[in-house]
């Protein structure tokens, strides 16, 4: 696990407690069993959809892309603004908001032990 991945445990200190799972060359991050934000190539994506894509784009802030036979196709991540990695506060706002937009998608949480 690379020092950024493990450092999203104190990045995420005042949401609350996360779990790293390793998938795709990546990293799921979890909290309460679901996953509210996913790390590629050292980059961390949050989770977005309607309610919360407009604090994305006031910031002008990607989505998370990948190449899928030959063709470019997007997840509902976007990446995350550069504060959280200095404002504790900032960013447990910001992993509330992915993490209330994990519950609003309606995947179910995944059990410990299980990617």
């Amino acid at each position: 696990m690379s020092e950024f991945v493990q450092s999203l445990h104190e990045v995420f200190e005042r949401f609350g407690r996360i779990e790293t799972r390793r998938m795709f060359g990546g990293h799921g991050i979890y909290h309460e069993g679901r996953m509210f934000a996913l790390v590629a190539r050292d980059t961390l994506y949050l989770k977005a959809d309607e309610q919360s894509v407009a604090h994305f784009d006031r910031l002008r802030l990607p989505a998370f892309e990948y190449q899928r036979q030959g063709k470019t196709a997007q997840m509902s991540y976007r990446e995350a603004p550069a504060e959280v990695f200095d404002d504790r506060d900032e960013a447990a706002a910001w992993a509330r908001r992915a993490w209330e937009a994990a519950l609003r998608s309606g995947t179910k949480p995944k059990r410990k032990g299980r990617a």
